[in-house]
């Protein structure tokens, strides 16, 4: 059997399912083998299976290591807006033949992965504090404006 070209294969499939960017299968490709390789340095070198829940752990890392606080725009940008999303982008890879899955895999196994927000903007917020002004109560000019002095 003569080896997929992952690009001709993308074409086919963005071709069949234009919802997602052809930049998503690259940066799904990239997370997988991401989060393969941690899996394999903390289980001493030994590649195993990588379950759906496990992939979309390694998806938000890698997202956040290669897009920082752009992470959520640039998935957005390629379709992908939830963690249903990317079990659409794995089975389509799976149908096409370029990935596999076990008979216990299924899309099911990225629903209520993590929210888009929570994952991908509320590490980039600034911290609220505790000292913040009381309900009602008007903030405190800056410092060296005209109110203040």
């Amino acid at each position: 059997m003569q080896p997929l070209d992952f690009d001709a294969v993308l074409e086919l499939i963005v071709e069949k399912d234009p919802r997602y960017h052809r930049e998503a299968y690259h940066f799904l490709r990239e997370a997988l083998d991401y989060t393969q390789k941690a899996i394999s340095q903390a289980n001493k070198g030994k590649f195993r299976h990588v379950s759906g829940q496990e992939l979309l752990a390694g998806i938000r890392a890698w997202a956040l290591q290669q897009y920082g606080p752009m992470a959520s725009v640039v998935l957005n940008e390629w379709g992908l807006h939830r963690c249903e999303d990317f079990g659409e982008l794995v089975f389509g890879l799976v149908d096409a033949g370029v990935l596999s899955k076990t008979e216990t895999d299924s899309r099911a196994d990225f629903a209520n992965g993590f929210d888009f927000e929570e994952a991908f903007r509320k590490p980039f917020q600034p911290a609220r504090t505790s000292s913040s002004p009381a309900a009602g109560a008007a903030p405190s000019p800056p410092a060296g404006s005209a109110a203040g002095r």
